[in-house]
């Protein structure tokens, strides 16, 4: 049997509370994807350190063989890499803080991937991922990022646009856990005895099709399980780390299936058509970021400072991210090529049929070394089309006014958005959002 290539892997965003536990995934997953150096790179060293101090640790204890490196130099970082994993978060908590809290002042959605949230972000975003891309594109050329940085949607029309060559797939985990959950709706052990169709865009499609390996239609199950219970399959998951609100997201997948009652919805799309529930539910005062910071963020650091004093990870509260396990998945079929069957974020270019060739489209696709392949989607429902259709044409506005530096594309992205009622009161977050990301959006004219 053929030796396995030992690859170096980057991940940037090195400071990121998720590092540790994908750290721990990336070393409970060595025989199917060997590592030979592991390096972090974050531009905020104070929080860097306190996850490297960890990960130095449980890669000593684990694997012993590996190179381990943290750094805030771009060239240490990006030389000699095979694959980047990329989760940064350009302004941090704080600025996502304030993501959810300014479009909640005028009674909009709060949230930091949809509507003026999101658009903040991605408009933080873009200069941080082509930075990166950049640095590896100097230093690392025949390397692959793996990009899942939020707001993906965003980043992955920038890369399109202003870096249509370089090697970056774009990836999110939502429908990964949307899947853990359907699997254990209909008794089956992982996602990965599933088999499914979906289209649609980041954190806005649809899933049409869900098999199992014999080709057993799950759809009708999974539908009338959501209808009676949304994704809620574990009552206690809500008790632990200010999950609250993910209750209350998983619950209203019932009130998605009624409005699509032959797919099954993401339930991003909740912010999309519910956005005057979900305003009436938030408390402007203590968002999803105060969540975060209060719950993972204490927890995430605090066992990492534990296992540094200690010296040891053994019985540390960090534990394998198998939620996060498509990113080996997506590293290991690029190395290996072995043509698995993943959801990615691509270029259409056909593969829905009657959807714009350009658009950056959530689809199956079949991953080798030369890259993503998608599978033919055929066409789409008109309602379907006209949701993607107007949230297309606001991610592209969006790159458009980060490229040119134009408020007018800025305004007309917030405008369009399906979340903001209207041209003023869009205009109204508008100023107050940049007044909030001077330090990071180039300066509007």
């Amino acid at each position: 049997m053929k030796e396995m290539k030992k690859s170096s892997v980057l991940i940037a965003g090195g400071g990121n509370t998720y590092t540790p536990a994908i750290i721990k995934m990336l070393m409970a997953n060595l025989d199917r994807f060997p590592i030979r150096k592991l390096k972090l790179y974050d531009i905020d060293k104070e929080r860097q350190d306190i996850v490297a101090n960890a990960a130095r640790i449980i890669v000593k204890e684990e694997a012993p063989e590996i190179e381990f490196l943290a750094t805030t130099d771009p060239e240490e970082a990006y030389t000699d890499v095979d694959i980047v994993m990329a989760h940064i978060r350009v302004g941090g908590l704080p600025m996502r803080r304030l993501d959810e809290k300014i479009p909640l002042k005028y009674g909009l959605v709060g949230q930091e991937t949809c509507g003026p949230g999101g658009i903040a972000y991605g408009m933080r975003s873009i200069g941080g991922m082509l930075d990166n891309i950049d640095y590896m594109t100097k230093y690392s050329p025949n390397a692959w990022m793996l990009n899942y940085s939020n707001p993906a949607s965003i980043v992955a029309e920038a890369c399109r646009v202003l870096r249509p060559t370089a090697r970056v797939i774009n990836i999110c985990d939502m429908p990964i856990g949307l899947e853990d959950r359907m699997s254990k709706m209909v008794g089956l052990k992982s996602r990965y005895e599933l088999v499914v169709r979906y289209f649609g865009l980041n954190h806005f499609g649809w899933y049409t099709s869900i098999t199992d390996k014999e080709g057993n239609d799950l759809l009708p199950a999974i539908k009338a399980y959501i209808a009676e219970h949304g994704y809620v399959v574990d009552e206690n998951e809500y008790t632990f780390d200010n999950r609250a609100s993910w209750k209350v997201t998983h619950l209203k997948a019932r009130d998605l299936q009624r409005i699509e009652p032959d797919f099954v919805t993401n339930t991003y799309l909740k912010y999309y058509l519910f956005p005057d529930d979900e305003v009436a539910h938030a408390n402007p005062e203590y968002t999803r970021a105060d969540e975060v910071i209060d719950g993972r963020e204490k927890s995430v650091f605090g066992a990492c400072r534990e296992i540094a004093a200690k010296g040891t990870a053994r019985d540390s509260l960090i534990r394998n991210d198998n939620h996060a396990t498509f990113i080996v998945d997506l590293a290991h079929a690029l190395i290996n090529n072995t043509k698995e069957r993943m959801l990615l974020i691509v270029e259409n270019k056909g593969a829905i049929e009657n959807f714009d060739s350009d658009a950056m489209v959530e689809i199956p696709c079949l991953v080798g070394s030369d890259g993503p392949e998608p599978l033919s989607i055929g066409k789409i429902p008109t309602f379907q089309k006209g949701l993607m259709e107007e949230q297309v044409a606001v991610e592209k506005l969006v790159v458009e006014a980060w490229a040119t530096h134009s408020y007018q594309k800025l305004w007309q992205a917030l405008t369009l958005s399906k979340t903001v009622p209207s041209a003023g009161v869009a205009k109204k977050v508008l100023d107050d959002l940049i007044e909030a990301n001077r330090e990071y959006w180039p300066e509007l004219r």
